[in-house]
């Protein structure tokens, strides 16, 4: 039996974690990306509040669900989940957005514990303080199945 168990901890590890690395190593490896990486608090210009929430009419949204940054510019941003289920934010490239999607179509209990993303129970809070370090066009989303397709998505424009 204990043989069996590592093979199959094996073969689920080697799953989760190859194509996390086209990623950028899912496991904690996001603290530098094309959109940026953790910044300080010191470093803050200023704070966006963003609402994640659940509408009546079925769809589920951010609020704002568009954002505007400057390349280099440490922004605050402040989570609260006003809907009556859990939500998530994950910052990256469209591209890297739609890989994270479909792994997490396929494993929707992972967790993660990524500088670029937060996951909140309803009526939870919380922040990420991040640097916008590239200018384009990059996007965010709710990945938990189902809340995307329901309209948990924005864009990020950081100007140069």
């Amino acid at each position: 039996m204990k043989t069996e168990l590592k093979f199959v901890l094996a073969l689920m590890t080697a799953v989760v974690v190859t194509p996390a690395f086209a990623a950028g190593n899912h496991a904690g490896g996001h603290d530098v990306m094309e959109i940026g990486k953790p910044g300080t608090k010191a470093a803050v210009k200023r704070t966006v509040t963003i609402s994640m929430k659940e509408k009546d009419d079925g769809s589920m949204v951010f609020e704002p669900a568009v954002l505007k940054v400057k390349k280099g510019e440490t922004i605050r941003l402040k989570f609260n989940n006003t809907g009556e289920t859990d939500h998530e934010f994950v910052m990256d490239r469209h591209e890297g957005i739609q890989e994270h999607k479909a792994l997490m179509q396929k494993f929707p209990e992972m967790e993660h514990a990524d500088p670029n993303s937060i996951r909140l129970a309803a009526g939870g809070n919380g922040e990420i303080i991040w640097t916008f370090a590239k200018a384009g066009e990059f996007g965010f989303a709710c990945l938990i199945p189902g809340h995307y397709e329901a309209g948990m998505k924005g864009d990020i424009t950081v100007a140069p």
